[in-house]
Formats: structure tokens, sequence, C-alpha cells
């Protein structure tokens, strides 16, 4: 079958898994599609795509792309001087000396285990020895602020980049801290069944443990490790003081929060509580204040004429949030949800709500509900709780996914020029690290924004299992301007992680089913962790370098 063939076979089969194609994204506050703005908005010369079936004409505006593709989304007062902090870079000597160091381990735990395959009898023992001292030596030698915990502890396989070939071939395995203790021949069935399920890739997906959430560093199950332990005490000796310096809570964060600490720190680094630990007190119980003194002036309103597209949209949508995870099934945690979503929706006009925004809610909910319960989360009754620990979840998720969205609202205004923006420069970049497949995207006429416009608008989270995104945000909020400008290079180095996988397709409708459905329901802590070291690799290469950022 010919390439457009594939292309044309593809987007009508996917075309009837959401109700408007991509124009349902925009949600209620844009219409699906204005013939007038949409003549307005197309270049000079170029003519709006033919009414009557046949050859499908490539998109050459974003409102065109909007017509012809669709994202399938079922499958599946601020304080001055946290504001401030926010425009000083960590230590780039250190943090590009961690994110080398994570990467030369996954080398040269290749190279060990390339070793140990061709090891004479007798020697197992003796390098073995030399391995744990050697081992040792590096622990000792990491940087007090910047350790990667999850360094020894990922799988050779898991390394998509060593640091003689950062964008080598690779393969996906298990997660060693989520594989269930069985028989190798457990082991090899389970192989087996991920290689049957990607070989098929147009069947729904199994996702096993796509709803542990629970962080396999400081879950308690298995105890924690004396680093992890040494990790904890120091976020707790920083977030006793006083004043809590920031610069020193990044620096610490970027590598990976423990649970325990993670609700302070989180609100800490995205601007809602004060570095003064005296105010902290107030500010919640005003802040939290004026979040139900919003509810109680509009939320009566959502059945108001002019509210009713906004509040149906969002109604359609919750439902749809993490729907393998009976937590966001509860109809308690859906009414929040809806509320929060709503009021922000109504306190910013320019882009009201966009369909996406509400999957940003969830990793601040679950992280805030960790604040309140010891045990895991995904099957948690949260009628549990005392109606006042629910109201602070409440009141907390929605100003700290508002502060995340101040950041990146242009993702989210009439055309999404955030979004456009960023797949462009996501393209550029691509095309310098790895133009193999750049010009293999090319030949089969795949546009970045057919995929990459899901991971702008949702930050990966349809990519990547909630707990991995929640790993993933440690980082973004330690990193200056994580969501709008370093996501664009972890969204690169995710890509470029795939490209032997991408490399084997050979024709149109195998990279778009590749490419929305990756198989990353086994990731853990260890791959994201080598997915943020490469992105700081990538973003330090190219950051300030606009000769080697373009052609």
């Amino acid at each position: 079958m010919s390439s457009d063939g594939n292309k044309k076979q593809f987007w009508k089969r996917n075309a009837a898994k959401v109700p408007g194609s991509i124009q349902h994204v925009y949600g209620a506050q844009h219409p699906p599609f204005d013939p007038l703005l949409h003549a307005n908005l197309i270049k000079a010369g170029n003519k709006p795509p033919p009414a009557t079936p046949g050859k499908p004409k490539k998109a050459t505006t974003f409102q065109e792309f909007e017509s012809i593709t669709s994202d399938a989304w079922d499958v599946g007062d601020d304080d001055d001087e946290l504001l401030a902090m926010a425009a000083q870079n960590l230590n780039i000597e250190v943090v590009m000396e961690t994110a080398n160091k994570v990467i030369e381990n996954h080398s040269k735990q290749q190279e060990r285990q390339r070793q140990d395959d061709t090891t004479e009898p007798g020697q197992g023992e003796e390098d073995a020895q030399e391995e744990v001292a050697a081992e040792e030596l590096e622990e000792e030698e990491e940087d007090e602020y910047l350790r990667v915990e999850e360094v020894e502890a990922i799988s050779p396989d898991a390394s998509f980049a060593s640091q003689s070939s950062p964008y080598a071939d690779s393969r996906l395995v298990k997660s060693h801290s989520e594989a269930p203790i069985g028989s190798p021949r457990d082991a090899a069935g389970e192989r087996a069944g991920l290689h049957r399920q990607r070989s098929l890739p147009h069947r729904p997906p199994v996702i096993p443990l796509v709803a542990r959430m629970a962080d396999q560093n400081t879950s308690g199950t298995p105890a924690m490790t004396e680093r992890e332990a040494s990790r904890l005490d120091k976020f707790k000796q920083l977030l006793a003081g006083p004043n809590t310096d920031l610069e020193e809570l990044r620096k610490l964060s970027w590598s990976g929060i423990p649970r325990q600490v993670r609700p302070i720190a989180w609100k800490l680094l995205s601007g809602y509580l004060p570095a003064n630990a005296e105010r902290r007190e107030s500010v919640l119980q005003r802040k939290r204040q004026e979040y139900f003194g919003f509810i109680q002036q509009y939320y009566d309103s959502r059945n108001d004429e002019h509210h009713q597209d906004t509040y149906r949209q969002i109604h359609i949508d919750i439902p749809r949030t993490n729907p393998l995870i009976p937590l966001f099934q509860q109809a308690s945690v859906q009414e929040i949800f809806e509320r929060i979503l709503f009021i922000w929706a109504i306190r910013h006009p320019a882009s009201g709500y966009v369909q996406g925004i509400n999957d940003l809610v969830t990793p601040f909910f679950v992280v805030f509900v960790f604040e309140y319960i010891e045990e895991e989360v995904e099957n948690f009754d949260v009628s549990s709780l005392q109606e006042e620990a629910l109201r602070n979840i409440e009141a907390d998720s929605f100003w700290c996914m508002s502060k995340l969205l101040d950041g990146i609202q242009d993702n989210y205004t009439f055309a999404q020029p955030g979004i456009q923006r960023k797949v462009k420069a996501l393209e550029e970049l691509v095309s310098r690290i790895d133009e193999s497949v750049h010009r293999h995207m090319q030949q089969y006429e795949v546009e970045y924004l057919q995929f990459a416009f899901r991971w702008m608008n949702n930050l990966l989270m349809r990519e990547l299992p909630l707990r991995c995104t929640i790993r993933l945000w440690d980082t973004y909020q330690a990193e200056p301007e994580g969501f709008s400008h370093f996501h664009l290079y972890v969204c690169a180095a995710f890509l470029v992680r795939w490209r032997k996988e991408i490399l084997e397709e050979r024709d149109f409708q195998g990279l778009m089913i590749l490419l929305q459905n990756l198989p990353t329901m086994h990731w853990g802590n260890e791959e994201v962790s080598v997915l943020l070291a490469e992105a700081y690799r990538l973003k330090f290469a190219f950051a300030d370098a606009p000769n080697h950022y373009k052609r």
C-alpha cells in the first residue's frame, strides 16, 4: 500500500476515537473550525484543503493541520523573593558532571555486562570484588548536592545513550525495582509478551503497573537504603531552617525528591509558599480561603449560558483522566477536579479551559494526598479523609497548577502559539542531534506536529506512567523554566530514545502507531533519570548556542 493510502487509513481509523479530531483539544473556548477565521490565517497563496476526498494534502498552516489530524485523546499572591530566585541558574558544572556520570555509569555497566558474558570460570569472584571497590570509590566522589540515587540500580539495557555514542540504538527493559520476583521462565514469558504486544501495536496495550505510583526509592517498601536515608535527612535539615535556601533546594531536588518531603518541596519550588518558615502557615490559610471564596463567587455560574460549554467540556474530560487508576474514578475526586478546572478557566479568559489541562492537576493532587496518608494512593478512598484535609488538598492543587500554567499559558491561548513554536524547535533540534531519525520522518511524511503536539500539550503525561511524571516534575520544578524550556530537551531526548524502533518502521502508519503508543508502561525512576541526564546534555550543548541549534 502506498504512503498516501496508509495515511488516509490511519487518520480515518483514529478520527473516530474522538469527536472533532484535534479540534476537540481546544475545549469549549475555541470553536472547532471557523471558515472566515481560517481564510484570514492562511498564508498568501495557500488554499484550504479540498472538501472532497482525495490524496491528503500536506498541511501548510496550523489551522489546516487541525482539520486533518487526530490526537486520539481517549487512548488509554506571588512571593517576590522566590520569583527572583527562579531567574538564577543551577551550578552548570555540577549538573553537567552529574549528567555525564549517569551516562558514563550506563556505559560502564554495559561493558561489564559484555565482559561477564565472556568471563572465564574462577575469575568471577575476583572481578566482582574489583567492581565493588570501584563503585564504592565512585560513590565517595559524587557531588554533595546532585546525586542521582538511582545510578547503581539502572539496568544496562535501560540506557539509551552511552558516553561515546550518545544516540546509539537501545532496548526497552523493565525496571529492576518493579520486576516481580519469579523464575527465569516467568521473566522470559513476560519479555515475550512485551515483544508480542509491540509487534501488534494496533491492539489496545495491556498496561500492568500503570497505576503503581509509589516512588521506587522512597515508598518504604523495600526499606530505604542508607543513601536514600541520607538524602532524606539532607532535605529535612534544609527545610527545617527559618529560611529555606531555595537555590540549595533546587540543587538537591534536581535528582529527585523523597516522597516524605515532596509536598512541602513542591509548594516551595512552585512559588506557592514563601521561603520564610514563619510566613508559611498564614500564606496557606489566606490562599486556601481565597480559593474557596472563588468557589462561592463563581462555581454556581457553571450553568449560565455563557459558561455551559466550558463546564460541559470539563465534565466530559474528567472521567478520561487516568481512567485505569481507581482513585480518579471516585465521584468526590472528580468533583474536586471539576471545581479546580472551572475556577481556573473563569479566571483565565484568554485561554479558558483547553483539553489536556485536566491532566496537569493529577500530579499535584497525588503528591498532596501523600501529605495525609502513608499507604499507596491508587486505590485509596479519599472519603476517609477529614473534610479539612480534602479542602486543603484541593486548594493547594489549584494554586500549584495555576503557578505551572502561568509559565506556559501561551500553550493554551487561541491557536496555541506556544505549542507551535515548541514543536518547530523540536524538529530543528532533532535534525541537529540525530539526522537519521529526522530524515526517516521526512521520508515517510510524518509531521512532528502529528505526534509532538500531545507531548507539549500534556507535558508527556500521556506517554509516561504517572509515577514517572511525578519524578520528572521534581526536576522540572528544580530546573529554571523547567516546564516552558527544559521540557523541549526532554522531548528531544525522549524521541531519540526510540531511534532503533523508529528506524525499523517503514511506513507512515507504523511510525504514527509507534509514536502514539510508546512502550513505557514499565518505566520507573531509573529510566527517567537517564532521560533527564540526556536532556541536560542537550540543553548544555544547544540552549546557549544558536549556531548549533539551527542550520
